[in-house]
């Protein structure tokens, strides 16, 4: 047996001077090869818990630095990921081997076929198992003339479980990130994993504020099917999302159509934030302007959304129940927000900024001075130039 126990050891005690996927495959084939096996290419195919990806491979081949690969959903209908020796391996949970050095075997994947074209002479596809019943895969080949030897597929299988264990610890964080990234957005994710999880945390921080929402949903609820709403609901929101995003600004809330938004100031540079809040109000208003026939929403012949842009202090942090809690933020800034996105919709406007929103904005012009509900003092708005035409 080749001598993998130490490599083994290694990857129980974490990988040391490893941090990242890459760094662990690429010093555990380094290390494997030092013990002895002639590996060429080793894979890692991992599922994850993704919107848009459904799994991910790492693959090293020595002299290289480790690529990486995510797989979309889609990639599951497709005949050549069904007919994959990966695919095999998760449904039989059982390792897979072909001696492609052996005149006598035929090669029944296709992905065979190409690895023995590119010289590999033998190939194993062993299931990784992770502590709740799934199975992911490691893939490793040779070039060696003969194939690998009996001693070096017992080293391999020596050293599998430990895999198993760190890339389940790694998959984990992993989609940790991805379900905070995805549900409350990469800034307030990354806090959460700092430790900011009590309720009451929270902090003042001055932010531009975006509110938006849908005009007529109620209508449009009323007469579309659930399936078309939800469709409708979803490229609305992908029409704004992307956009806030390349900005630098991080959606905390969705409200049915409505949606929250806040782009922090940095190091007190509150025009920084504001011209780039502005700058994502642009592109969204253009992609909305798009979403009705050139996307093929059925019973929908205009989309149309209101905005409101203002900038101050809020209150962001951790607010709701003991054991339901939500990050988001709050505070007379928000609700100024929230006047004024009414106040829009009042005046047929996509867009309105608060006058100390529009102090940073030199491009944006009066609409006029207006009594909004729940504050003493006329507040003074500002729009979009090209909407002027429509009026106060």
């Amino acid at each position: 047996m080749s001598n993998t126990r130490a490599v083994a050891d290694w990857l129980v005690a974490g990988a040391p001077g490893a941090t990242r996927s890459e760094e662990v495959l690429d010093m555990l084939c380094q290390k494997l090869v030092a013990a002895g096996i002639p590996l060429w290419r080793v894979s890692v195919f991992v599922r994850t818990l993704h919107p848009h990806i459904m799994g991910r491979r790492f693959s090293w081949i020595p002299g290289t630095a480790v690529a990486t690969s995510e797989a979309p959903f889609e990639v599951l209908d497709t005949d050549e990921y069904l007919a994959s020796p990966v695919v095999h391996v998760y449904g039989t949970g059982k390792t897979l081997r072909r001696r492609l050095c052996d005149p006598s075997v035929s090669p029944d994947f296709a992905v065979l076929t190409d690895l023995a074209k590119d010289g590999v002479t033998d190939y194993v596809a062993a299931p990784l198992r992770f502590t709740n019943g799934e199975i992911h895969v490691v893939s490793w080949t040779t070039r060696e003339p003969r194939g690998f030897t009996d001693a070096h597929i017992a080293g391999l299988a020596v050293v599998e479980p430990a895999l198993a264990r760190l890339a389940e610890v790694m998959a984990l964080r992993r989609t940790t990130r991805n379900l905070l990234d995805t549900y409350v957005g990469t800034h307030t994710g990354e806090r959460i994993l700092k430790g900011q999880i009590r309720r009451g945390d929270t902090e003042s921080i001055h932010a531009a504020i975006w509110l938006s929402d849908m005009r007529g949903f109620t209508a449009l609820a009323d007469r579309l099917s659930p399936t078309t709403l939800v469709g409708l609901l979803n490229a609305y929101f992908d029409a704004q999302v992307p956009a806030i995003a390349r900005h630098g600004g991080e959606v905390l809330k969705f409200m049915g159509d409505g949606l929250l938004a806040i782009f922090p100031v940095a190091d007190g540079e509150r025009a920084a934030a504001c011209g780039a809040a502005l700058d994502a109000a642009r592109e969204a208003r253009s992609e909305i302007a798009t979403l009705d026939r050139s996307h093929g929403i059925e019973g929908v012949d205009r989309v149309r959304f209101g905005l409101a842009l203002h900038v101050g202090e809020v209150l962001y942090g951790n607010i709701g129940g003991a054991t339901r809690l939500d990050f988001t933020c709050i505070g007379p800034a928000v609700n100024l927000a929230a006047r004024l996105e009414k106040l829009a919709g009042e005046l047929g406007r996509t867009l309105l900024a608060s006058s100390e929103y529009a102090a940073f904005c030199p491009t944006l012009t009066p609409v006029g001075r207006f009594a909004v509900r729940g504050i003493d003092a006329a507040q003074r708005v500002f729009g979009l130039p090209e909407e002027a035409d429509r009026g106060p």
